[in-house]
């Protein structure tokens, strides 16, 4: 530039410049990757950093220092299905019509109407991919590759409806438990031992052979529920026995899908989240997580059934080594992903809402009012608002006094009916151990309230109301 150039030509110049190299690093930053790994039963305790005392979780515990840590990120329902189909469309799951745990050969799976997270993603121009356990229905109707699945490998359904089942007597029938690859059974399962390790050779695959594209890659561990299965890798390795074994292989996976991203250059533009769908399954008792210090476990509106460890990692993007006590729960997922990648909601109305400014630390406000715990056919249990919890007349299983089950062989749970509705605090006492609703009748009006008009929504089977917005699921039949 010769000395002669006038200043306002320099600064013209200059500024032309610096416009056309942030227009140049706009265009060329790459999208987001997303990683959900998403275990089955995995109690609230069963992580190192979530205080377990026992089982070894190295890579989870780092990955937590490198990112955040929910205290108070909650299932949608405490049980298969509904919590995934939750987890997949950001709706409440009795919107969608998805109830408990669905069955092989089932009539009924998630309508290929809803908009799942690898639909979005898909648009977008991203691959995808889900490798473990499906649980959404097996008919071909609704399996992975017509709900945005790119890649399939897996099981369609929970590891324990097979032939093995410690119950199935005159119960149950179950066909071979099948083996997917996409819309083919590859083999049947008599050992699921190797099966952690496949579903992580997959995911490593898939990274590796999608670095230059976005992807979005959903792991659905079928461990650790019942019946548990381990590779000799980690046989005998955990002072917690075979459970602990299971969970230490899961934190091996997690640390080979984070040292993936590492190798591969995609480490610091790569969302993983890491949770699980539902609490442990009290009832067998030495192979079950724990849910401490929290009430019960799956299959019920306790905390111990739907509050689970999630850890989410982002570097550059998320702070590192912070823990988040804001209630969130899986259906914010959704929602979140989609405006953090700039992909586009349905049109159709979901329940989540975007809780990336949580994540980050920049607030700590939920933006919901409530959330709402429905189980079995559409029963609204209890609601959390603020740090409080109510809950409403229904009946629940426990295992309180009950003999525990042991060896893959469940214990039997009893039946216990809230007969009037029960106020916790859970900022003073996470465990529910003290109803409060007598010292505080405004609180109890007020969620009564944001309770009844969530009913006239979306219905609630315990008072014989039928919601105004409740959608259908698919149906083969």
């Amino acid at each position: 530039m010769s000395k002669a150039t006038p200043p306002l030509i320099l600064l013209f110049l200059i500024l032309l410049s610096c416009t056309n190299r942030e227009k140049h690093k706009k265009t060329t930053s790459a999208p987001p990757n997303v990683i959900i790994i998403f275990t089955d039963d995995q109690g609230y305790e069963d992580v190192g950093c979530f205080g377990s005392p026992d089982i070894l979780t190295p890579n989870l515990d780092q990955m937590a220092k490198e990112g955040i840590k929910l205290t108070s990120f909650y299932a949608a329902q405490p049980v298969c299905s509904a919590s995934r189909a939750a987890l997949l469309t950001g709706c409440y799951p009795n919107r969608i019509g998805i109830h408990n745990a669905l069955m092989p050969h089932s009539p009924i799976g998630l309508n290929p109407e809803e908009v799942t997270l690898a639909e979005m993603l898909k648009d977008k121009g991203y691959a995808t991919a889900v490798y473990g356990k499906w649980h959404l229905g097996d008919d071909p109707l609704f399996m992975p590759n017509n709900q945005g699945f790119d890649d399939f490998f897996g099981i369609p359904f929970s590891n324990d409806m097979w032939p093995n089942h410690p119950q199935q007597g005159s119960v149950f029938h179950f066909d071979p438990l099948p083996l997917y690859e996409n819309q083919n059974v590859i083999d049947t399962l008599n050992d699921q031992s190797m099966l952690t390790t496949r579903i992580t050779e997959k995911a490593v695959n898939f990274i590796t052979n999608n670095r230059e594209k976005p992807f979005f890659l959903y792991v659905a561990h079928p461990q650790p529920h019942v019946p548990l299965f381990v590779s000799d890798k980690f046989k005998g390795k955990s002072e917690r026995g075979l459970y602990g074994d299971v969970i230490m292989e899961i934190d091996w996976s997690v640390g080979e899908i984070l040292r993936t991203l590492r190798e591969q250059g995609l480490d610091d533009n790569t969302l993983v989240v890491f949770t699980s769908d539902n609490g442990p399954w009290l009832s067998y008792g030495d192979h079950a997580g724990s849910a401490y210090p929290f009430r019960e476990g799956k299959g019920t509106s306790w905390e111990g059934g739907q509050r689970e460890p999630f850890i989410a990692r982002f570097p550059g993007k998320l702070p590192e080594n912070k823990t988040i006590s804001t209630p969130v729960m899986a259906i914010d997922l959704f929602p979140t992903i989609a405006a953090l990648t700039g992909a586009r909601v349905p049109d159709h109305k979901i329940d989540g809402k975007d809780v990336w400014d949580i994540f980050t630390g920049d607030t700590d406000k939920n933006p919901h009012d409530a959330y709402y715990f429905y189980y079995k056919v559409n029963e609204l249990h209890a609601v959390r608002y603020g740090h409080w919890k109510l809950y409403f007349p229904h009946n629940y299983r426990t295992m309180e006094g009950q003999e525990q089950g042991a060896g893959g062989q469940p214990g039997d749970y009893r039946y216990v009916d809230v007969k009037e509705p029960e106020l916790y605090n859970l900022e003073t006492d996470s465990s529910e151990t003290k109803n409060v609703a007598a010292l505080h009748p405004d609180i109890v009006d007020k969620i009564t309230k944001l309770a009844d008009a969530k009913r006239q929504e979306l219905g609630d089977n315990l008072l014989d109301i039928k919601g105004k917005e409740n959608r259908e699921p698919g149906r083969s039949k």
